[in-house]
């Protein structure tokens, strides 16, 4: 008879997540096995290796954090979409300004060499697309932006995500807060010089 498992599966990934997101794919099976408080013997009867969970990691990260973030772009329906976005972005600075290395997990690895590997770049691809496509949704609740064409806020979603993606990378360096306080207004100068 087999023995059951003595650790949530849910909660063991939600530490790996962690990890990972400190850490990044290269993070070492100590690390891991510390941080979540498994043995080597548990985690690969579990997950059956570090490439299988860093994708459980990664689609956590989509659902947890990613998906929060599109929610948050998603409404309230009485503040406009650029309001949304612009609250995102300064979501991204108040983070670096209180010195918060993690940056994005999803952003992390896709400047990494992990996106070599097809099925890690896939899940980073999908979450990425959802982020922009949250964007986008934005844009077109944005007072400024409803009367763009459907090619026209892809353009500029893809641009924020750019900028999005670009920012949460260098976050993980030590930005001075001068940079943080010129690309919010670099963003808001964005939005209003694309509007037309």
């Amino acid at each position: 008879m087999a023995r059951p498992r003595e650790f949530d599966i849910d909660q063991a990934v939600e530490k790996a997540m962690h990890i990972f997101w400190r850490y990044g794919f290269d993070a070492s099976m100590p690390v891991l096995l510390d941080g979540m408080g498994l043995t080597r013997g548990s985690l690969y009867k579990a997950f059956y290796d570090k490439k299988t969970l860093f994708l459980r990691a990664l689609e956590r990260y989509e659902n947890d954090v990613i998906r929060a973030g599109v929610a948050r772009l998603a409404g309230p329906a009485l503040t406009d979409g650029e309001d949304r976005i612009m609250a995102m972005f300064s979501a991204v600075f108040d983070a670096i300004n209180v010195q918060d290395r993690r940056g994005c997990l999803l952003c992390s690895v896709a400047s990494g060499a992990e996106m070599a590997d097809p099925e890690i770049a896939a899940v980073v691809q999908d979450g990425l697309v959802i982020l922009r496509d949250g964007i986008e949704a934005a844009l077109g609740q944005s007072s400024r932006h409803a009367t763009l064409t459907h090619v026209r806020r892809r353009e500029l979603a893809d641009m924020l995500l750019t900028h999005y993606i670009g920012l949460r990378i260098l976050s993980r360096s030590n930005l001075p807060s001068a940079l943080s306080d010129n690309g919010l207004r670099q963003i808001s100068d964005l939005l209003r010089v694309t509007c037309g």
